[in-house]
């Protein structure tokens, strides 16, 4: 529907008759945007137009023809609110958000769109077609997602004893709103946190949690529901924590979402892991080791025997790490098994169990059953008692090779985990070839890549880095774009400590020697510890010296 200001700008301009114009202003229908037709009609120059109108409304116009904008700035404002203010969001700041408009006599109801987005609103001018472009992406984008996603929920409903009555189409809505959202905004994880008197939802994207949303606490109830329902759990039990598992395609993409609910003080808190198999690395050389560390683990990945240990916390690329060593030892000549827990991601040619202890299927289960079914590598999940690690390296000690996890802060004090289990020393210094320690920084935004001042050479200095190395090394940081959604960092990179068992740290092994004195020795032997290697990533201005100190500790010893 026209809005009767704009008819009076086209008509002080003259570059539309009226007599074309009155097909148009026949369109009573609130949901449409009629003034776009203009672009349709030959006569009519949409660029000179908005050239115009921005300068008799001493506006600014911007040529967004090639602009990139990103999903996540084009989510800022429903659909509904684009069609009433006919404004599109462009560009987030410190200072507020820019929007684009075609239309100037939307200053207006400038002050009403500062309170709808909760935030100081700038406007710029640009031309109907550019215009055009960004809603249809805004419309086509998430409506075709969450229509995706509502035929797949619903599908997932009908088995379900749960009427219409106990979840509103509004909180359906609302749901596939949120996994449309984490999925365009590349998140890793989806929280969701019932507290006293707030009710949130967060986002973990690049490894940093962010509020994504803060919903009235009336609707908590049925939006946990509805997630149960969805991971086929139990939507009557609260008290115990439960998993489950979502598949939906999205943007022609499988999407998985691993579903992990625990009963808090105020309710059932929801985690969701996204798991795209799409965005999963699978080629050891992009994987950002430096070139003697990748040397190291090839060639013992590739050995006939013996166990490979990778380590970490929770979310540092442990995943991705085993399954690139996979893929490389992938041959049709190789029978290879693993034990997951859950089964993260598909892959060709490997047969992947999914561990599942409610029906006595465990890793150590799994691990008995492999050495019956002639294997060649074996991949263990987790090593986390002392059966598991007994089984594993009975298993690498009896010609297999044997990949495996453990959460432990650097690769040293893997030996000391493995020791404290009960596994004897001799057990593993016969087993082991390498431990690969890892963390994942964040990387600069390349968008607003700026040098950071503030960074000075003492800094440097006490983070470990020579004087020399210190006074030559120009720091970086982000300064903040709509692009990384202002937080100066999109993406992350890896950074790895990989410890080879050597004669000598074997011999420390044997006679219990302590995590620093094992690390001491492999330094001497061309070990880049991970604050090395985070440092190597800030001296190529990969990432920030925050990141370094975050991600790693100081290489010092008693």
């Amino acid at each position: 529907m026209f809005r009767k200001e704009f008819v009076e700008i086209i008509s002080q301009t003259g570059m539309v008759p009226l007599s074309d114009l009155r097909p148009l202003l026949k369109d009573k229908n609130p949901a449409d945007i009629t003034e776009l037709k203009l672009i349709d009609f030959s006569f009519f120059d949409d660029v000179k137009f908005a050239q115009q109108v921005a300068e008799k409304s001493k506006m600014t116009y911007m040529d967004l023809s090639d602009a990139k904008v990103e999903d996540n700035i084009l989510q800022i404002i429903k659909k509904t609110d684009v069609i009433k203010f006919r404004a599109l969001p462009i560009q987030r700041s410190g200072e507020g958000i820019t929007f684009a408009v075609y239309d100037p006599s939307i200053m207006e109801l400038k002050k009403e769109l500062q309170t709808l987005v909760q935030q100081n609103v700038e406007l710029v001018v640009t031309n109907m077609g550019a215009w055009k472009s960004l809603y249809e992406r805004i419309t086509e984008s998430i409506d075709e997602i969450l229509l995706t996603i509502r035929e797949i929920g619903q599908e997932t409903e009908k088995d379900e004893d749960i009427s219409e009555e106990d979840i509103s189409e509004d909180v359906v809505t609302f749901v596939n709103k949120i996994l449309a959202e984490s999925f365009l905004r590349k998140a890793s994880d989806i929280h969701i946190e019932p507290y006293e008197k707030v009710f949130r939802i967060r986002f973990r994207v690049d490894g940093t949690l962010i509020v994504a949303h803060t919903p009235p606490r009336n609707i908590m109830l049925p939006l946990i529901s509805r997630i149960k329902i969805m991971a086929q759990m139990d939507i009557s039990e609260k008290r115990k924590p439960q998993d489950g598992r979502i598949k939906l395609g999205i943007a022609n993409k499988s999407i998985d979402y691993r579903v992990s609910s625990l009963p808090t003080l105020f309710g059932e808190k929801i985690v969701m892991r996204l798991l795209d198999p799409e965005s999963l690395q699978l080629d050891m050389t992009k994987l950002g080791l430096a070139e003697s560390q990748f040397k190291i683990i090839k060639e013992n990945i590739h050995m006939p025997f013996g166990m490979c240990l990778v380590t970490g916390p929770t979310g540092s690329g442990k995943t991705t790490t085993l399954y690139s060593a996979l893929a490389d030892l992938n041959r049709t000549t190789k029978n290879i098994s693993t034990a997951e827990d859950p089964v993260e991601f598909n892959m060709e040619g490997i047969n992947q169990v999914n561990i599942r202890r409610e029906a006595g299927l465990t890793f150590a289960s799994a691990l008995k059953a492999f050495l019956r079914q002639d294997p060649d590598i074996i991949m263990v999940g987790e090593i986390r008692d002392l059966e598991v690690g007994e089984i594993a390296i009975e298993a690498a000690l009896t010609g297999h090779m044997v990949l495996s996890t453990l959460h432990t802060n650097d690769a040293p004090s893997t030996i000391t985990r493995l020791l404290n289990m009960g596994i004897e020393p001799f057990l593993v210094t016969g087993a082991l070839n390498i431990v690969v320690a890892q963390r994942l920084c964040r990387r600069i935004c390349v968008d607003c890549k700026i040098p950071d001042e503030a960074v000075g050479v003492e800094a440097l200095i006490a983070v470990g880095l020579a004087t020399a190395s210190a006074q030559s090394i120009k720091p970086f940081k982000g300064k903040g774009c709509e692009i990384c959604n202002e937080t100066g960092y999109k993406g992350r990179v890896a950074i790895y400590e990989v410890m080879r068992m050597s004669p000598a740290i074997k011999a420390l092994i044997l006679r219990d020697a302590p995590s620093d004195e094992l690390k001491k020795q492999a330094i001497r032997e061309g070990m880049k510890t991970l604050r090395m290697s985070a440092l190597g990533k800030f001296a190529q201005g990969i990432t920030t010296l925050e990141e370094v100190v975050a991600n790693s500790s100081p290489d010092k010893f008693s």
